[in-house]
């Protein structure tokens, strides 16, 4: 009877969560997303089946109030119960002290307008007018709560099966889910980027520790872990990385390359097949490029990045992990060792815990257009400035001009469509250009010619730069440029960049792999199915969860005794669900100063 009665307990706690993610979601875009607004916390109370009077928003929603998480909303759902039918009924009854089963219009008008969140008469014609419980100038009350009651659920039923069938919906908290690993992965497909307006030991470095200990905050008899790391200040840390200087007589390759913030959320990037004439020693690196910016404009956002490279076996259908980036030299992460011939996949990835949407204050919005001495319309200094910048981060091999092929990732960014060699023939015709190739005055001048054709309206250039991560003060807040380098000791090596998307299935099975290759596994105590693998490379700690078992889970993640730790949720406490015989990344942290210690502490317990 007790073993039945945890069961039941944990039943009715996973659906306690599931109900709240689903509400949470038909008002939200994403439960990274935080509530805004009184009108926002009623909309998403309304949603899980509550009817929040002014007095239960001005509980939690007082003056000091700017914004509510996931997590505060899973709180007041737990202390805000949903009235039950024998509520309402009793509510009703002390109206109608004869117990006749109605209530007389004139009366229902007379409480309704003068007690508690006083209606409009308005408000209450609406109840009245209602055939299905009214009649004869009276409320049938036991109807009326029949109605609400059915209404309500059904409401919440909507919300629950708009996440159950909406998987992108479901990777919003849930992260990207990914099956086991196999030796074949579906490679990626290039596909034009929507336009914005439309098991071994950890291996720790020195003078870090891992502790194991008894989770206190998991409830007791539930299935739990606690993992606990300290990291040193990582500012000036390296990890055995050869500098590409040094081998001065290796080939090296190169390409630029960018990481998109969308608006969902999500993180999209170039993706780049590299092909190596001959087996060589390798090494490869990543790091976030470094552009020298105008006079009183600020930095690019430099954010945490990571490649990983993937071998493609036979066909593009086959491919399969060989390596990560997991050495690193100050910003600069890189992988050494020896490939053979043949065609890989590089694939960039940043964890998100610095690259995310945010609500950071700007001093106002820049000036794109204006006239010049003879009255012709011109791009300011500061719109000139930024577009040279979006020049050399699309300026992919680094060579001064634009080919085709890099304008066309700027066109998918930022229209979703590609500029076919008859358009490129035209713009040979008008603008400047060197070897078949777009100079930086062609440029500016393409976009001024946009801007022109509008009659001066700049609405196409802030399309434009809002795509590439710009926000209207010209500063890069949603974008982070990288460099990606290939040096090979034997033969020529190639790379070039084949799409603009997001990382997909291919990249979340690339970080299971690596974490349950590098990473230490420990079992959930008291359920030997549900593994938790955590890896720590470099400045980053990832965790992956992976259940073994026939049945899906939902584990409860709580990190509130880390110390100087950003995560790519953004959530202090959250709930990931994993399907049957699947794996999936849990979350990436990362020091928030990494100039001081930082403690990752965080408990796994299961729902």
């Amino acid at each position: 009877e007790n073993s039945q009665g945890k069961k039941s307990q944990h039943a009715e706690e996973a659906n306690f969560y599931m109900n709240c993610r689903a509400a949470y979601l038909a008002v939200l875009k994403s439960s990274l997303e935080n509530i805004r607004s009184r009108e926002q916390l009623s909309l998403v109370l309304q949603q899980a089946g509550r009817n929040p009077s002014q007095k239960t928003i001005n509980k939690y929603w007082t003056s000091q109030t700017t914004t509510l998480n996931f997590d505060d909303f899973c709180a007041i759902l737990k202390k805000e119960k949903p009235a039950t039918k024998t509520e309402l009924l009793e509510a009703f009854g002390k109206i109608d002290t004869e117990k006749t089963g109605y209530i007389l219009h004139d009366e229902l008008y007379k409480v309704l307008t003068t007690r508690g969140d006083k209606m409009t008469l308005d408000e209450v014609n609406t109840i009245t007018e209602q055939a299905d419980f009214n009649c004869s100038g009276k409320l049938d009350y036991n109807k009326f709560c029949a109605l609400y009651l059915s209404t309500r659920e059904q409401c919440c039923s909507t919300a629950r099966d708009r996440l159950e069938g909406d998987s992108r919906l479901r990777q919003q908290h849930f992260g990207n889910q990914a099956d086991s690993p196999s030796e074949g992965i579906t490679p990626p497909v290039a596909k034009p980027s929507p336009r914005i307006a439309r098991k071994t030991e950890p291996r720790l470095p020195k003078g870090d520790s891992r502790a194991p200990c008894r989770p206190s905050s998991a409830p007791s008899g539930r299935a739990a872990i606690c993992t606990t790391l300290s990291v040193g200040a990582s500012s000036n840390r390296s990890t055995r990385l050869i500098e590409p200087d040094t081998m001065k007589e290796w080939q090296c390759a190169q390409s630029k390359g960018c990481f998109y913030l969308e608006e969902d959320g999500e993180i999209i990037s170039h993706k780049y097949r590299m092909h190596l004439p001959q087996r060589s020693s390798v090494c490869v690196t990543i790091r976030p490029s470094n552009v020298p910016q105008a006079e009183g404009r600020s930095c690019w956002l430099a954010v945490d990045t990571a490649l990983f490279i993937l071998k493609e076996n036979e066909s593009q259908d086959n491919l399969q992990l060989v390596g990560f980036t997991e050495l690193q030299s100050k910003e600069m992460c890189g992988w050494k060792g020896e490939l053979g011939s043949g065609v890989y996949w590089l694939l960039p990835f940043t964890t998100g815990c610095r690259l995310k949407k945010g609500k950071a204050p700007f001093p106002g919005e820049a000036k794109l257009l204006c006239r010049d001495e003879d009255g012709e319309l011109a791009l300011t200094k500061d719109c000139q400035a930024a577009l040279l910048d979006v020049f050399e981060t699309i300026d992919l091999d680094g060579n001064g001009l634009l080919s085709l092929e890099e304008y066309n990732f700027f066109e998918l960014r930022t229209s979703g469509e590609k500029c076919d060699e008859e358009a490129w023939a035209v713009c040979k015709e008008n603008f400047e250009m060197k070897r078949n190739e777009l100079t930086r005055q062609g440029f500016l001048d393409l976009n001024l010619m946009e801007a022109t054709d509008r009659d001066g309206d700049p609405r196409d250039l802030w399309v434009a730069l809002l795509s590439l991560g710009y926000n209207k003060a010209l500063q890069m807040t949603e974008a982070c440029p990288f460099v990606i380098a290939v040096h090979a000791e034997r033969g020529k090596p190639r790379i070039r960049a084949v799409c603009l998307e997001t990382g997909g299935s291919q990249l979340s099975r690339a970080l299971c792999s690596s974490v349950l290759n590098q990473g230490e596994a420990r079992g959930l105590e008291g359920s030997d199915n549900i593994l938790l693998h955590t890896y720590q490379s470099g400045s980053r700690i990832t965790s992956v969860i992976e259940n073994k078992s026939e049945n899906k889970v939902i584990i409860h993640v709580n990190n509130e005794q880390s110390k100087n730790c950003l995560n790519n949720r953004g959530l202090t406490v959250f709930a990931v669900e994993v399907a049957p015989k699947s794996m999936m990344v849990c979350q990436h942290v990362v020091p928030l100063n990494q100039q001081e210690e930082w403690i990752y502490n965080c408990v796994h317990s299961l729902v």
